[in-house]
């Protein structure tokens, strides 16, 4: 094999182990309605099983960035799976509720070293004129997981139970940590990791119009996002509810790869977020005028998914530098959980009070702020010579 067909055939693989990321969110997500058989006296708590994950990425976003620059991304990628593997087999035993959240909130770690690690590694793998449509690819790493997951998982779990899920993920996260260990390319001399400045840290990556760019509008995408594909279904007629539940993440994926990577000869990463974000706040109000009409969802839905794959894309376009694409990543793991965390409870509340109109003005309210953030940021890119 070439050597650049074997980088191409390594940021596969990678991506393939990012399945296995977005899947420590989908294993309970999928299933969560099944919990409650396993504990039975959790109530309201049991939402704590999905959102620990996320909780971690808050914190800790961007000092998964500045780690993993300094520590190594295969070091970090590597034991990350490693983490991930080890904690979905223990949780395939179903311990207690309290060592099964703190198992989950352990596993938010890895969730984030992953997330982190892998798109810089794609990115540092990649020539780049493919940069933006490798980078693309890695965006979809979560709808194609979810997919799989209700199309496999579950059948698997009716047949067999929860436990062999987790086991299954458990393994799928081992195997990869094997196959790549020998593959990765060795990082430099490990650097000593200091804690200290991590504010400071937050201060100079949010002030940047080259950094913080990508995450600023993954914010608004992810507020979007999760509370969309949660809230909108029930305002669907019954007859194709479940039709365009189903296919309102692949309609993410297909965008994204297919639109999206033919809108990259015209245009840049940052424009076509702008493109879906701007497209996303035509049809939002579409849905004010023809209330849940399933072509239009499908339509937003496409235009969240320009949104995702190409967010991924802009990382390299803007850093040339892998520390700053980590610290990019960084920024976008804290943001997206902040987004996944916040959408659906707000979006619920202005449901409650004024029905599928707030709903859709309320998307296209962070949909136009999203368009509006990165045109702020590229004006201000245009004054600076450097991404400093």
């Amino acid at each position: 094999m070439t050597e650049p067909r074997h980088k191409l055939a390594l940021v596969f693989l990678l991506w393939l182990a990012g399945l296995g990321a977005a899947a420590q969110y989908g294993k309970v997500s999928v299933i969560f309605d099944r919990l409650p058989q396993i504990y039975p006296e959790a109530g309201p708590v049991l939402g704590w099983a999905v959102s620990l994950v996320g909780f971690v990425g808050i914190l800790l976003g961007l000092t998964a960035g500045v780690l993993a620059a300094r520590i190594g991304f295969r070091r970090a990628l590597l034991w990350a799976l490693v983490l991930g593997g080890g904690l979905s087999l223990i949780q395939s035993s179903f311990p207690p509720l309290p060592v099964f959240l703190g198992l989950r909130l352990i596993e938010g770690v890895s969730h984030l070293a992953i997330v982190v690690a892998a798109p810089t590694l794609i990115a540092q793998l990649t020539p780049f004129h493919l940069q933006s449509v490798m980078l693309t690819l890695w965006g979809t790493f979560f709808g194609v997981a979810f997919t799989i997951l209700a199309w496999v998982g579950l059948p698997m779990v009716d047949r067999v139970g929860l436990a062999p899920l987790f086991v299954t993920h458990g393994i799928y996260l081992l195997v990869f940590a094997v196959i790549l260990w020998p593959l990765l390319p060795r990082d430099p001399k490990a650097q000593p990791a200091q804690m200290s400045g991590i504010l400071h840290q937050h201060l100079i990556i949010y002030r940047s119009a080259f950094i913080a760019a990508p995450a600023i509008g993954w914010l608004f995408y992810t507020f979007c996002f999760v509370s969309l594909l949660t809230l909108l279904p029930p305002f669907v007629d019954p007859s194709l509810r479940v039709l365009v539940i189903g296919a309102m993440p692949l309609v993410t994926i297909a965008s994204s790869l297919i639109l999206g990577v033919w809108l990259l000869r015209f245009t840049s990463p940052i424009g076509i977020v702008q493109i879906g974000f701007a497209s996303g706040v035509v049809f939002a109000l579409a849905l004010i005028v023809y209330p849940g009409n399933a072509l239009l969802c499908l339509a937003i839905a496409g235009s969240l998914g320009l949104v995702q794959g190409a967010s991924f894309a802009a990382v390299p376009e803007l850093n040339q530098d892998n520390a700053d694409r980590a610290l990019a990543n960084g920024a976008m793991a804290q943001t997206g959980n902040i987004g996944n965390t916040i959408g659906t409870p707000v979006v619920a509340a202005l449901i409650a009070v004024g029905g599928n109109t707030a709903m859709m003005v309320s998307a296209a309210a962070a949909l136009g702020a999203g368009w509006g953030a990165h045109a702020l940021l590229r004006r201000r890119r245009a004054r600076r010579v450097t991404p400093r």
